[in-house]
């Protein structure tokens, strides 16, 4: 069976010379990113698996290192390179009330029976996740994932239903 890959970070630059390197990650993902054993980068259209040392975080960015990256020069060609988890790892760390980005864009947005919109993207401001919501109009409305305004996401049926407050979607 082939395996999905998801996203977890990207190696924004090296750190020191000891081959470490500054990973970018979405917020909050601390506990995650502390429990995985390795990752991997896409190599020559190919899954390259890069074995975890030590990670540890800073405000800004986590310091990873990795098994037989020593040298700045090892760690240089990595610069930019995102990393990924089989998508079954990443599963086995969301909560109940969790998805996978991949999963959310493409579900369509209801208000009640109404259709209003469809999900575009998925970003976080630091506080929430936000779901881009393209509307029928062709506008993009960011909707707070938070339980008082999504009300459920229904993987199977493809739905998410969302309590339209006032002045939320365009």
């Amino acid at each position: 069976m082939k395996n999905n890959f998801v996203s977890v970070g990207k190696i924004l630059n090296f750190h020191g010379v000891q081959g470490e390197a500054k990973l970018g990650y979405s917020k909050n993902r601390e506990d995650f990113l502390s429990k995985l054993k390795e990752v991997y980068v896409l190599w020559d259209n190919e899954y390259k698996l890069l074995e975890i040392n030590k990670i540890r975080f800073t405000p800004k960015c986590a310091i990873i290192k990795f098994k037989g990256i020593n040298s700045l020069n090892d760690i240089l060609p990595y610069k930019n390179q995102i990393l990924f988890v089989p998508e079954d790892i990443a599963r086995e760390f969301l909560e109940d009330d969790e998805y996978l980005i991949d999963e959310l864009v493409g579900l369509d947005v209801y208000d009640g029976e109404k259709k209003v919109g469809a999900i575009v993207g998925v970003s976080n401001n630091g506080a929430s996740d936000l779901l881009s919501v393209k509307t029928k109009s062709k506008k993009i409305s960011l909707v707070p994932f938070v339980k008082a305004i999504v009300l459920s996401v229904d993987i199977k049926s493809r739905r998410i239903q969302i309590n339209n407050i006032e002045g939320l979607l365009e």
